[in-house]
């Protein structure tokens, strides 16, 4: 539809949900433009969000004053404030819609946005559907979510609650006149809605009725990704949910044209960055194990897709593991080192306090001292554009459709594994989602990294050969190719002819005790790049599964296969086969571009087992594929997290310092100070006028030599940001 037609038929769109929930316009209606609306330039302003989530006791509790004069402390210049949905703290006119028990004749959300307009910040309000009271399922039992075995969803953590659904008319009727209301009285800029999709499958009348509609199936009983009416549930529930997206959308707008819904999540990446004109990121905090730069990560995931629209990231200062201790506080340490990685990937910092008391103020110093940090380099973090030459896919219609088979779990890993490397050795780079490979989205690249994408459709495949065609380079690993975008296995590579192998017929694994030939007897510029670091020994660990391939052309042999041998008793752990030729490298120049597969699961192994030579080998095969001068180099001890980043009249390189002996299990205990040098090449027709490091406040010496520029860091502590001011030529 075009934007007139979409607005005009809201009124009919809204009566349908209320009449028969948001399945009824199964499919993707496009949001307004939001160069429709001058007044949307508020969506770049703020850049440090403050959120306050109250609970329902917090009216006539709390202290608002004591708040506001922390948000002004900290430069906070966005607020991201609790409202309605489960609980309403205003005095609500809609029946059935909560009142907190506490709030009496007191009107505690508005006195807050008062105060926070005052001090001129941007204002978010936050709205919770997922739950609701005795009184509302009396009133509308249809309403709430329905197990497989027909009974009404208690709440799981707080069975006085009700779970409603997230298909039918509560969220398409009762919030959408929640929402209205609130535009009405406080006129944000805009809804936040928490826990709004729904949890697992819900078999209340509704999505019986809509599902069966929609497919003429029955709705799956069990989750089971690969089960096609799974699939088509999931599809279907997408279809619902984007629904409900443009229904709440286009009736804010009507409120306020500036105004915009943000859903907290949405399960398709594409979708969130063609729909969304900004969208805060729920990655509060770490858990389990789980690396600090994973907040990096989904940063990046989400930056493919939206590109430079404003990402906030929101994180909690207290500990986030599965029993939800939701008023205890991080270690300052953990705290730092996670807003630091979403910061220097391109994400703005927001973070989350629940209830409005604090009984443990120590995360407050924490937060002062990065927001008050940020505040004085704004104008360094208001990035343009990322400078990164690597981009590393990631396939959502993978991650839906393959797996099944046991040398296909833990997918996820291989991401991990390549991840991880590049952090380790200092790469800049960036996410690519796999559905967005046209020369457009791809230009700024020279290097693609397939880890495992194993399910990719012929034009797909046909758009990572004109990528080499163009003169970029590919590295992929195991599958990668072998399925089509359904998860329907091929019979050979979809990207063969790019590889020059063909898919012998079967995946070998797992390997015990088999190893990889470095054959330093080969001796050319290929292999000693390829062998870097690795000299003082004839063979490292293999791999754990490896795909069979058949070689279709003449490639070096620089890793070649030593095959499994037993491993017990111990007088038998010697090789019955000393040596091969099967390849577990094959790497080839294609015009200008470079190719290597690795047949192996090599960047799963390495995230599985984090050896070393796995990391080291895979790195070197990262730079031959390259094949360029990186854009800067970072030496010294240590690991450090590296990002390049341009912004209008400067450029700027975050290191992320994450070397601590809790680096893969938090929370950290404290912060370990390194050093660094740090060489930038400088952009084409630019010069140099100066040199800073903006955390510690230092201005650097500095000389360009041959277009580069080397400076010294003395000291990284969590974050450290080196800052070149530009002039163009």
């Amino acid at each position: 539809m075009k934007r007139r037609e979409f607005i005009r038929n809201a009124g009919l769109i809204g009566s349908t949900l209320a009449l028969t929930g948001p399945s009824a316009l199964a499919t993707s209606l496009p949001l307004a433009s939001p160069g429709d609306n001058a007044g949307a330039y508020w969506l770049d302003g703020p850049m440090r969000w403050a959120q306050l989530a109250f609970v329902e006791r917090d009216p006539g509790h709390y202290d608002p004053d004591f708040w506001l004069a922390y948000f002004k402390r900290i430069h906070a210049d966005g607020a991201l404030l609790s409202a309605g949905g489960v609980v309403a703290f205003y005095p609500t006119n809609i029946p059935l819609h909560h009142r907190s028990d506490f709030l009496g004749n007191s009107d505690t959300l508005g006195d807050l946005v008062d105060g926070c307009k005052k001090q001129g910040m941007k204002i978010m309000l936050r709205t919770d559907p997922h739950a609701a009271r005795q009184d509302m399922y009396e009133a509308h039992p249809d309403w709430i979510a329905v197990t497989a075995d027909g009974q009404p969803r208690r709440h799981w953590a707080n069975p006085a609650l009700w779970v409603t659904c997230a298909l039918g008319p509560y969220n398409a009727e009762f919030m959408t006149r929640v929402n209205g209301e609130i535009m009405d009285r406080y006129q944000p800029e805009g809804i936040f809605s928490n826990r709004w999709a729904g949890h697992d499958i819900c078999y209340c009348e509704h999505c019986i009725r809509n599902f069966n509609a929609a497919t003429g199936l029955g709705l799956p009983r069990k989750i089971d990704r690969l089960d096609p009416t799974y699939r088509q549930w999931t599809d279907w529930r997408m279809k619902c949910l984007r629904s409900v997206w443009a229904l709440w959308d286009s009736e804010i707008r009507k409120k306020r044209p500036a105004s915009r819904f943000i859903p907290n999540g949405f399960p398709d990446k594409i979708v969130t960055g063609r729909e969304a004109d900004l969208f805060f990121a729920d990655q509060q905090a770490r858990r389990g194990l789980m690396a600090p730069w994973a907040n990096g990560k989904g940063a990046k995931e989400l930056r493919s897709t939206l590109g430079m629209k404003p990402l906030i990231g929101i994180f909690s200062v207290g500990i986030e593991e599965e029993f939800r201790w939701k008023d205890s506080v991080q270690s300052d340490a953990e705290i730092r080192i996670w807003v630091a990685e979403g910061t220097a990937n391109g994400m703005r910092p927001c973070f989350v306090k629940f209830g409005g008391d604090i009984y443990d103020k120590r995360w407050m110093e924490a937060v002062a001292t990065l927001y008050e940090g940020y505040h004085k380099n704004e104008t360094y973090l208001r990035n343009t554009a990322s400078l990164a030459r690597v981009g590393v896919v990631y396939s959502e219609q993978t991650d839906r459709n393959y797996g099944g088979k046991p040398w296909q779990q833990k997918s996820s890993d291989h991401l991990d594994g390549m991840y991880h490397t590049l952090v380790e050795s200092r790469i800049p780079f960036d996410m690519v989602n796999d559905r967005l490979l046209s020369p457009d989205d791809l230009s700024r690249f020279k290097l693609l990294i397939l880890p495992n994408i194993a399910a990719l459709s012929d034009a797909q495949c046909n758009q990572l050969r004109a990528f080499v065609d163009r003169g970029g380079s590919v590295v992929a690993t195991f599958e990668t190719s072998l399925y089509d975008e359904e998860g329907n296995p091929r019979a050979d590579f979809g990207l063969a002819s790019l590889f020059g192998v063909s898919y012998g017929g079967k995946v070998e694994g797992p390997m015990r005790n088999s190893y990889l030939q470095l054959r330093h007897d080969v001796t050319n510029k290929q292999t000693t790049q390829i062998l870097k670091g690795l000299a003082n020994t004839p063979r490292i660990i293999n791999a754990i599964h490896k795909v069979d391939v058949t070689p279709t052309g003449t490639f070096p042999s620089p890793v070649t296969l030593i095959p499994t041998y037993p491993d017990l008793p111990m007088e038998d752990v010697y090789p019955r086969v000393s040596e091969t030729n099967t390849r577990e490298l094959y790497m080839r120049q294609a015009g200008k571009g470079r190719v290597a597969y690795i047949p192996g699961d090599l960047d799963r192994s390495f995230w599985q087992l984090m050896a070393t030579d796995h990391g080291q080998l895979l790195r070197n095969v990262i730079e031959w594929a390259l094949d360029e001068a990186p854009v800067v180099v970072v030496t010294g001890p240590g690991v450090i997290d590296v990002t390049v980043w341009q912004q209008a009249t400067t450029m700027t390189v975050h290191l992320v310092n994450l070397t601590n002996p809790m680096m893969m299990k938090g929370p950290f205990r404290e912060l370990i100070p390194v050093a660094a040098q740090v060489t930038i090449q400088v952009p084409a027709g630019a010069t140099v006028k100066a040199a800073k490091l903006l955390m510690s406040g230092q201005k650097l010496p500095f000389a360009v030599t041959n277009g580069k520029i080397t400076v010294n860091v003395p000291r990284i502590l969590d974050h450290e940001i080196v800052a070149l001011d530009l002039a163009v030529l």
